[in-house]
């Protein structure tokens, strides 16, 4: 007795394999048919390791063979399997939101919050909509530095949904968990409640267009940026360190956070904060009090841009004690110094999304005299 292979297809298009919806022909899980006489070796490839989905369906073909074609055939049926590769995405998008950077720090205390407002208005004041999450949950300071610790969130309806309209100062919009607590309150939550808390800010909240989020990260490598990574699609991310070995070794530890494999977000490069003195008296005059140039150093170890250094500058911290940061001193050297940093920031931002997969799709145009990111 011989057996006709081309009986055995058709009979094997009979057969459904669980969870696929075709016959296992039609959906290429039949990879091969041998016939010698009466014998048929059936070469399967399954998507699923599942036991009883590989015995279900070698019972099934044994069974369809020898039902349809003949009761004598010795039937064999070799079984492979190849789980198909998983793409992860980390988060949902926002609509709207061109790209989402995070501005991180190893330990607290070394400006990350005061970098991360003046590269907002800077990135405002070059023409782009800019937005500001203020992620550290237990330390909010960016109702203080853009001068709207009183206000308050209303309430808006957008597509039938109540949201919450972000707090708008120096073309900037804003949400904080500071505007939702009294200054002297302590905010003591647990993980959980406190990503509940930055999920609503982030997807509650009717933040419109915008061509950038800076998410203002509490300092350090814990649950708050773990969920962040997961709730959002991350640009990149910028790191601030100061200049001692100290602080190096905590922003050495951020950077390698971002590039873990687990996370994979790409770092934009590093801000050197507190990188110098020079007296008033003495323009021409640089004080390394905290060492020279380590953030710039360690970005070249890890091989990660430089995007500038800011230096110690009474204004900085009265402009953010006040509520109007210093960038938005017009004709001031400080003014220059954070442009250049947030060209570079803009510059490196076009350079991820130029050569890895976007977070989502971007197109490059060109505004205010340097390349930005659109949809």
């Amino acid at each position: 007795m011989k057996i006709d292979r081309k009986e055995v297809l058709k009979a094997l298009e009979t057969i459904t394999i669980a969870g696929e919806g075709k016959n296992m022909v039609e959906s290429g899980a039949v990879q091969n048919v041998l016939t010698f006489g009466d014998e048929v070796v059936v070469e399967l490839t399954l998507t699923t390791p599942a036991l009883h989905i590989k015995k279900r369906a070698e019972a099934d073909v044994i069974k369809t063979i020898h039902e349809n074609i003949s009761a004598e055939a010795k039937v064999k049926v070799n079984i492979k399997v190849e789980t198909p590769e998983k793409t992860e995405i980390k988060g949902k998008s926002i609509p709207g939101i061109k790209n989402i950077i995070a501005v991180a720090s190893g330990k607290g205390g070394v400006g990350k919050s005061t970098v991360t407002a003046n590269l907002a208005v800077t990135l405002a004041k070059m023409g782009f909509n800019v937005g500001v999450l203020d992620a550290d949950i237990y330390g909010p300071s960016m109702p203080i530095m853009f001068d709207v610790e009183s206000e308050k969130p209303i309430s808006v309806t957008v597509d039938g949904k109540s949201k919450m309209k972000p707090i708008e100062s120096y073309e900037v919009k804003i949400l904080s968990i500071g505007f939702f607590t009294a200054p002297s309150q302590a905010v003591i939550w647990r993980g959980p409640m406190a990503s509940k808390a930055l999920n609503q800010m982030i997807f509650d909240a009717d933040w419109g267009e915008l061509d950038f989020m800076l998410i203002d990260l509490p300092p350090g490598t814990g649950d708050i940026h773990l969920s962040i990574v997961q709730s959002l699609p991350i640009t990149g991310a910028v790191v601030v360190s100061t200049p001692q070995a100290v602080a190096l070794a905590d922003a050495k530890k951020g950077v390698a956070m971002f590039q873990s494999d687990s996370i994979n977000v790409p770092v934009l490069g590093i801000v050197e904060n507190m990188a110098y003195f020079t007296p008033e008296e003495l323009p021409e005059n640089k004080y390394y009090i905290f060492g020279k140039e380590g953030a710039k150093n360690l970005a070249q170890d890890l091989e990660v841009p430089f995007l500038g250094e800011v230096p110690i500058v009474q204004s900085i911290r009265e402009a953010g004690d006040y509520g109007r940061p210093a960038a938005l001193q017009t004709a001031s050297p400080l003014e220059k110094v954070f442009e250049d940093i947030a060209r570079n920031v803009v510059q490196e931002t076009v350079y991820r999304n130029e050569n890895l997969p976007p977070s989502e799709a971007v197109k490059i145009t060109t505004m205010a005299g340097c390349s930005a990111v659109k949809k």
